[in-house]
């Protein structure tokens, strides 16, 4: 991995952002030329995104840190550049030195600067400069007023590091934030920008490369997350030799479905056909079987007895040890007997639970020492919902912390969906999809995720081990989660974001592993 794909896969807190800033300086950088570095490539992107030719009028809002002077070398390239700038800093009479020395500076070249926030409204765009990495006091007062002023304009808005009034860490509003266009991040990508509510805040995502040398983030925690990284997916996807045969290709077990959710059992299926893997058993009431057969006739499919209600009543004798892996839990309600639950738990092959067998794991909280003890991987997929009903104790506004926590007391690898999926694998590794898309706010796209990823676990035997740093299942999950996020993305800039349909999401799952 280069230093520029190692950069540009870690997301830091501000204390880690800090000590390496520290150390930078330590080692003889000034502070004010790291400064113009970061600024002078936040300038050049800027004019990338908003052309002179068509933006040619821009406004900044300036804090007293070093933030704002980063703002004001910013406003400094793009004046120098023909732009007309004009500078709002309300609070220029706390400035930090070297913030001080910049707002000097301005004055002296001439740009304009204005008393009040309105006065930036006939700009084209305008650049938040306030408040960068590190905030944590609530914003109130004039500030908050402006900033929710602000917001209320139809303007484009460029945040420099963090839209101001987001926590670094844990991506809450502190009071009030700034809502952007573009977020430019400078260095190291700030773990708030990936967690909601932030993520209604930060608009399109950008990295600035200052330079931070590659050896200062190599010694980070291993828990430190990362980002998923399409070289990271490609090279976690089961492989297939040219004298391969269906028996080699992974054989998963699919248990799902009932009467009240025969769709949830349709749809896990597109999912597992989207994932190539060799073979699929369906486990799924018998009333279900011609349905299934109709969709999928090249899947085995075994009819089981069921309820009056038309769930699953009971099973067959299952050799495990034929399948690769199960994937549990879509449709089958959550009157399927937990009796019938442990004989999963206690397959040792990697088994994936979802849907209503996450939530009869909430109903019955003795079935969590099982889980516990298993030796072969077990994945959790929940939605924030079903995440708080596992995990009453667990608070989501902690969402990093409160995952990696989850996962390391329960031996689970743990796929938190969401906007921007999460990842942690028993807590020791920590993986975020960064980009996002509300195309997948649809009924099923769930269901599709599950059996696509089960479908993956299936052939994770022919993913060669050595080209990770870990073991391949806890990356085949984080890769899913980013194929199935990035499928919805090229669907959405295809047709709509108003939501795709999961059969129309398969095709586009595999277009997007195409690409790669």
């Amino acid at each position: 991995m280069g230093r520029l794909e190692e950069i540009a896969t870690v997301a830091v807190t501000a204390q880690q952002m800090r000590q390496i800033e520290e150390e930078i300086f330590a080692q003889g950088m000034p502070v004010a030329s790291l400064m113009e570095k970061a600024a002078q490539k936040a300038a050049q992107k800027i004019q990338d995104i908003y052309p002179l030719s068509t933006h040619p009028k821009v406004g900044f809002l300036i804090g007293c840190g070093h933030n704002g002077g980063d703002g004001l070398v910013i406003a400094r390239e793009l004046f120098l550049s023909g732009y007309h700038v004009s500078i709002y800093a309300p609070l220029a009479d706390k400035s930090k030195d070297l913030t001080a020395h910049h707002l000097q500076y301005a004055k002296f070249l001439g740009i304009h600067f204005v008393s009040h926030l309105e006065d930036l409204f006939s700009s084209d765009f305008l650049v938040d400069a306030l408040f960068g990495f590190g905030l944590t006091r609530v914003i109130e007062g004039d500030i908050k007023q402006a900033i929710d002023t602000l917001n209320r304009q139809l303007l484009p808005v460029v945040s420099i590091d963090l839209p101001s009034g987001i926590h670094t860490d844990t991506g809450e509003v502190l009071g009030t934030a700034v809502k952007a266009s573009h977020t430019l991040c400078l260095g190291l990508w700030k773990i708030g920008l990936f967690l909601p509510p932030a993520i209604e805040y930060t608009g399109q995502l950008h990295l600035i490369d200052i330079g931070i040398p590659s050896h200062l983030v190599q010694p980070l925690d291993s828990s430190t997350p990362h980002l998923v990284t399409p070289s990271l997916v490609k090279a976690s996807l089961p492989t297939r030799h040219p004298l391969t045969h269906k028996y080699k290709q992974g054989h998963l077990l699919l248990v799902c479905g009932s009467w009240q959710y025969a769709g949830a059992a349709i749809l896990a299926g597109y999912g597992v056909k989207a994932s190539g893997v060799g073979m699929v058993t369906f486990v799924t009431p018998a009333s279900l079987k011609p349905l299934l057969l109709n969709h999928f006739p090249w899947a085995l499919v075994i009819g089981c007895p069921e309820t009056e209600e038309g769930t699953l009543k009971s099973l067959p004798e299952l050799e495990f040890n034929r399948y690769n892996a199960i994937a549990f839990g879509m449709g089958i309600s959550t009157s399927f007997p937990h009796s019938l639950l442990l004989s999963f738990l206690n397959a040792q092959i990697p088994l994936l639970i979802d849907a209503d067998g996450l939530n009869l794991i909430a109903q019955n909280p003795h079935l969590w020492e099982t889980i516990r003890q298993r030796s072969a991987y077990t994945i959790l997929t929940p939605h924030d919902g079903e995440f708080q009903r596992l995990f009453p104790h667990l608070p989501l506004n902690r969402r990093l912390e409160s995952l990696q926590q989850a996962a390391a007391t329960t031996n689970t690898i743990i796929l938190l969906k969401g906007a921007k999926p999460l990842i942690s694998a028993q807590g020791l590794q920590q993986w975020l999809v960064k980009d996002t898309t509300p195309a997948l706010a649809r009924g099923g796209s769930g269901d599709v995720l599950s059996g696509f990823l089960g479908g993956l676990l299936a052939q994770a035997g022919t993913i060669p081990a050595s080209l990770h740093t870990c073991p391949p299942i806890p990356l085949l999950v984080a890769a899913a989660a980013w194929l199935h996020q990035q499928a919805a993305l090229e669907a959405a800039s295809t047709h709509t974001d108003m939501g795709v349909d999961p059969p129309s999401l398969c095709e586009y799952i595999l277009r997007t592993i195409k690409k790669l």
